[in-house]
This record gives structure tokens, sequence and C-alpha cells, in this order.
């Protein structure tokens, strides 16, 4: 209380100068209509200044919210593509689940299941993602996942709530790659280098390449529909050693600041695996 005296009794001619200087506007613009429109459009401006930052503020906090909303739209979207049905083959109709197939008789080949990214690694030789969906969510180990913009890796290990993603920059991952203009096919891989860029590999010379070509996923992945983007060409070069190129591939994902992503189930991935892996033993 001591201090606040000392205070006023510091500032008092000041304090009343201030007094005098509000209670003279009031009463000018009162007083002259002119006057009140002035200051009217003075206080118009500034509140409009105020809430004009306020909103920017305030969307700024809420781009997270918005982001998942639109996460959430995009896997509904790609649910009803018509690239995740099939025609089902006229031999083994009477063994369809009638519970995959839509009102045009097709059946469901791909879910898409969106996910929140917890953590991302993007600077060692191996790098992982965490996604906040687990085999209680549906996740199992496999499956691929992408995000809005290209593909990003394959689910390693699941928890009942979180999952492992083996991350594109990763030394081990490799995905079956074609180009888009005539679906040459090859491998993706990471070199350990940049993270914004892959390795196209053995796309024979004989291929026609040219900076800018789109690259997608072949028909040849059990974890990857076909034709989602993974990147585009971005420098040509021939292996010496042998009749293929090695092309730079400029990734579609930005893998510094992914923050929501679609894994995506294949109901015959175990089908497909498991025939593959027995004729390898073989």
């Amino acid at each position: 209380m001591k201090n606040i005296l000392i205070f006023l009794q510091q500032y008092v001619n000041l304090i009343c100068f201030l007094l005098l200087q509000v209670i003279s506007i009031q009463l000018l613009t009162t007083s002259s209509k002119t006057h009140e429109t002035f200051f009217a459009d003075i206080s118009n401006e500034f509140t409009g200044s105020i809430n004009s930052r306020y909103s920017g503020l305030k969307s700024y906090f809420s781009l997270y919210e918005t982001n998942r909303l639109l996460a959430e739209e995009n896997s509904k979207l790609r649910n009803a593509l018509s690239a995740n049905f099939q025609l089902p083959p006229t031999t083994v109709i009477n063994t369809i689940d009638t519970t995959l197939k839509d009102s045009t008789s097709l059946f469901r080949k791909y879910t898409y299941l969106p996910a929140e990214v917890v953590s991302n690694s993007f600077s060692q030789q191996n790098n992982y993602l965490m996604l906040e969906r687990g085999a209680k969510q549906g996740i199992r180990k496999g499956m691929a996942v992408v995000s809005a913009t290209g593909i990003v890796g394959v689910v390693v290990e699941t928890t009942e709530n979180f999952s492992k993603v083996m991350s594109l920059l990763h030394r081990n991952s490799r995905v079956s790659a074609m180009l888009k203009k005539d679906h040459t096919t090859g491998s993706v891989e990471w070199d350990g280098a940049d993270p914004s860029y892959l390795i196209l590999k053995n796309i024979t010379r004989s291929t026609k390449i040219v900076k800018g070509d789109t690259v997608l996923t072949s028909n040849y992945s059990a974890n990857f529909p076909s034709n989602l983007m993974i990147g585009t060409i971005s420098e040509v070069a021939l292996d010496p050693a042998s009749n293929y190129y090695v092309l730079k591939v400029k990734t579609s994902t930005n893998f510094y600041n992914i923050q929501f992503a679609n894994a995506i189930d294949n109901i015959r991935y175990n089908e497909q695996t498991e025939l593959e892996n027995s004729t390898k033993s073989q």
C-alpha cells in the first residue's frame, strides 16, 4: 500500500493530465459531429487492427486441428477411389465375402486408415516414424504408409496403440517403382545422403529419360497400391559398371514436416506375401 501511495505521489501530475485529456476528448466528441466522426474512425481502425491480429493468431494455433480434419477427409476420399476395388474373378464368385462388396459388385482391396505422426527422424542412416495408431485400431506389420503428397514407408512394428514405420529414408528400404510415361519398372531406395532425394535403379539405358519425369509405385508391390506418387527425376546418370541408369528422384513427400499420414490395408497382403515367400524357398 505504501508503494502505491509513493507511486501516486510521484506521478500525480501526469495522472491528472491524462484524466483531463480523456475528459476533454469525451466532451469534444459529444459536442461536435465532426470530431465524433474523426475519433470514431480512429477507434474503428485501431479495433479492426487488433481484431485482425487476434484472428491471425487464432488461425495459427488452429492449424493443427485444421490439418487433422483435412487428413481425415483425405482418408475418406481415398477410401472412395475406384482403384481400391476390383472385379471378382468369375470362377470364385461363390467364395467372395459379400461384406467387402459395394453396390457395383466390386470388392474392396485397399482401405486407408488415418493416423497422427508423433515422432519422425530424417537425419540418420536408418530413419523411422511413429504413428499414434496401433493394432487395436487396425494397423499391422507390412502396411504401406502415405502422406497427402506421396509415399512415406512401411509399418515394421506395432503395439496396441502405436506403430513404427520404416521410412523411405532407411538404408534397407526398397520400393518397386515405375516411370509414369511408359511404366518402365525399377526400384527406389535411399543412399543415406539428402532426405529430399531417393535413387531409382534398374532402369535400362534403352529407356528415354528426361528431368522432370514422374515416378510412381508399380503394380509389383504387395504393400503399396500402384500409381502412388513417389517423386520426379532430378538428375540422370549412367552406371559405368552396368547397363542401367542411376536416377536421382526428388521426393514428393516432405519428410521434414509430416504431421499426418494414412496406413493402407491391402486385404490380400498376407495371401500374396505367403505365396511369394513359398516360391522363393523352392
